[in-house]
């Protein structure tokens, strides 16, 4: 049976996104349905993997440890509920610094590829922010729009990549990727 694997974005996504970064555990809060969505994708056999850029590293707005902290709060919220994450993968790097691994780079996507082995054609992805789906998009996975976090926003500013598909959040995608297996 091929891997059933998704990549989610964090903030707006899954938490709630803040312009002034997620600096602690503390700030780190679930959008509604987004951990049960998570929970429903493990318990049909999915791997649920993270590609997150944290330029508030870069920033120096906070560190290894916190980033570290602030994923150990998502992972358990997402435990306690049934649910699963297999990997948070993260660029640490500010637009500055040209790397390969930030979004809309497809580095991290292609690194992911490379830790599990798949092709991303087709890969559901899922973003609030136009460089989340442009990352995507380059790597061939489907890109999902969620209306929470930026992508009103996004959706309103246009260009999405071709065949973007846009949701109001998290649990409506996991919803509409369920029910159509």
């Amino acid at each position: 049976m091929p891997l059933k694997l998704i990549i989610l974005d964090r903030d707006g996504v899954i938490n709630v996104d803040s312009a002034q970064f997620i600096k602690s555990p503390a700030e780190w809060k679930p959008i509604p349905g987004s951990l049960e969505a998570i929970a429903r994708l493990s318990q049909a056999g999915w791997r649920v993997v993270v590609a997150t850029n944290q330029s508030g590293i870069g920033r120096g707005l906070f560190d290894m440890d916190t980033l570290n902290a602030i994923h150990l709060k998502m992972h358990r919220a997402v435990q306690a509920v049934g649910g699963r994450i297999d990997a948070v993968f993260y660029c640490p790097h500010t637009a500055d610094e040209k790397c390969e691994c930030r979004k809309p780079q497809a580095g991290m996507f292609r690194r992911i590829g490379t830790c599990y082995n798949v092709d991303l054609t087709g890969v559901p992805s899922v973003g609030d922010s136009l460089r989340d789906l442009q990352a995507a998009a380059s790597v061939g996975a489907k890109p999902f729009l969620t209306l929470t976090g930026k992508g009103e926003k996004t959706q309103t500013e246009g260009d999405l990549p071709e065949g973007t598909q846009v949701f109001p959040d998290l649990a409506a995608v996991v919803a509409h990727l369920l029910d159509a297996r």
